[in-house]
């Protein structure tokens, strides 16, 4: 075996004396400035600065085509309008629910009305926050009152008035609820017209039959199954 074979790899040493430190070594260089100023001219100074979708001046108006595209009725954007609507429905109803005290399943059912609810019914009082506040106190409230019997008429007749006093004082509504009342008062909605959107929302359930509607949810899954939020570990 020869010593070449042997030998270590050798490496180049660099001088650090080669690197010049001296005051404007690091600058950009004249030339290259130079050549980036003139071919970044040529490109948008800023977004507003391009003619893609516009018209060419205040007096002007965009083609039919790009009028089309803009109010979403281009078949290259055809139903874009009502998928945004049924997300931004969804969004807004979940930060709702996660604001106030309601179960996951009060948030599911809330969720499975918003998605498919048509808003037009409201009135001046269809913005999704409102409608949303609304169905989410229609679930709660409706919940409880299943749980106590309060709809169940023929069964309501046949108790003393006594025992109807005590079911009465153990209902509490969503409305008593503080963080509810801010989220209220914070989107213009008094008691009155809490019960007035309530009213209208029990007619729209009953014409969409929404009334068993629940987000995520499937009502043909096995119940002796466990639920597939719950970690195995757990």
């Amino acid at each position: 075996m020869t010593d070449a074979a042997t030998s270590a790899p050798e490496f180049e040493v660099v001088d650090e004396e080669q690197f010049s430190q001296r005051p404007g070594d690091g600058a950009l260089a004249r030339a290259a400035h130079r050549r980036d100023t003139t071919v970044g001219r040529w490109g948008p100074t800023s977004p507003s600065a391009t003619q893609i979708g516009r018209a060419r001046s205040p007096e002007a108006d965009v083609s039919e085509n790009l009028r089309r595209l803009h109010e979403e009725r281009h078949p290259a954007t055809e139903g874009h309008g009502a998928r945004q609507h049924r997300l931004e429905k969804l969004r807004i109803t979940h930060a709702l629910c996660n604001d106030l005290d309601v179960t996951p399943w009060q948030r599911d059912r809330a969720l499975g009305v918003m998605v498919d609810l048509e808003l037009t019914a409201f009135g001046s009082q269809r913005a999704i926050e409102k409608v949303a506040l609304v169905t989410i106190r229609h679930v709660v409230d409706d919940e409880r009152e299943r749980y106590l019997g309060l709809q169940d008429q023929a069964w309501l007749a046949e108790q003393p008035p006594e025992r109807l006093e005590s079911l009465y004082e153990q209902f509490t509504s969503l409305t008593d609820d503080p963080r509810f009342e801010a989220l209220a008062e914070k989107h213009g909605l008094t008691i009155t017209s809490l019960n007035r959107l309530r009213r209208v929302l029990r007619e729209q359930l009953d014409a969409q039959d929404l009334h068993g509607a629940v987000y995520g949810r499937n009502p043909y899954r096995d119940p002796n199954l466990p639920s597939g939020d719950v970690r195995p570990d757990e």
